[in-house]
């Protein structure tokens, strides 16, 4: 079974920007956005694999990220072209912001 992906505009924008306040979750987008379509279990940013779970969770509910089973592995890719349409600009300020070292 697939699991549920809001339609994008039934998500305010104050859950998007939520869901990318979180450290986490924000290398999570970027690399998304450099590397494209991912294994979940591909990304290691110092979580264990339950806290990861939870961030790749809130990115899909948050209607930032889509998850499609491929076999055994579920793949994760960044909604940018809906995203983009449905708030033009917010992803590039996003991805374009310094981050703290």
């Amino acid at each position: 079974m697939e699991p549920h992906e809001p339609d994008l505009t039934d998500i305010p924008v104050t859950t998007v920007l939520a869901a990318l306040a979180d450290d986490v979750r924000l290398q999570i987008v970027r690399a998304l956005a450099e590397g494209g379509e991912s294994a979940c279990g591909s990304f290691d940013f110092g979580v264990s694999k339950a806290t990861r779970s939870h961030h790749l969770k809130v990115l899909r509910e948050a209607g930032l990220t889509r998850t499609r089973a491929a076999g055994t592995s579920r793949l994760v890719r960044l909604r940018r072209d809906e995203l983009d349409r449905l708030y033009p600009g917010l992803l590039h300020a996003v991805l374009g912001a310094r981050t703290p070292a």
